[in-house]
């Protein structure tokens, strides 16, 4: 090959080789990318509400939090190479986040810790059902591997809202 072919191939677009249609990469890419937004932006709101919890229960619910946040965090990078090792590219900016984030910020200046409770269980219910919609994708176009990653993230999430169920309930009720 020759000087120039080698510059023209080193700067081609990336065509990672894979198994599966260009059509099957664009849906599991948007289906992930939409997953890794949300997976951002929850793990800034569950440290948001880690470093500002209070009260009486500040020592369990901030040590639970962090536990959780780091769960959360540690799907980001397995999420995005799934991304590119279908062929697909993934998030490059917090302005990209923002945009397809679909967990909602709080940036209020207090909320009462069994709030934080609430929100994040409700917004952890909410991406299980967003994750279970993306293994139906991947089901769909007989992705078998991002579809076993999903199994094991929605049980990691189905597991932080047990928890945070738990943990804000009132009472015996």
């Amino acid at each position: 090959m020759d000087r120039q072919a080698l510059e023209t191939r080193r700067l081609a677009p990336l065509h990672t080789p894979t198994g599966l249609s260009k059509e099957a990469v664009l849906d599991i890419s948007g289906a992930l990318n939409g997953l890794l937004a949300d997976v951002f932006a929850l793990y800034l709101k569950t440290k948001n509400f880690h470093w500002h919890m209070s009260g009486p229960h500040f020592r369990d619910y901030h040590l639970m939090l962090d536990d959780q946040g780091d769960q959360i965090i540690a799907m980001t990078d397995p999420i995005a190479e799934r991304v590119r090792k279908l062929g697909g590219t993934t998030l490059r900016s917090i302005g990209q986040i923002a945009l397809m984030q679909r967990v909602l910020d709080n940036d209020a200046p207090y909320v009462d810790p069994l709030d934080m409770l609430a929100e994040l269980r409700d917004d952890n219910a909410d991406l299980v059902q967003r994750m279970r919609a993306a293994h139906v994708v991947c089901d769909e176009q007989g992705d078998i591997a991002t579809a076993s990653l999903l199994e094991n993230w929605i049980d990691e999430t189905e597991r932080r809202v047990w928890f945070l169920f738990e943990t804000g309930r009132r009472g015996n009720a």
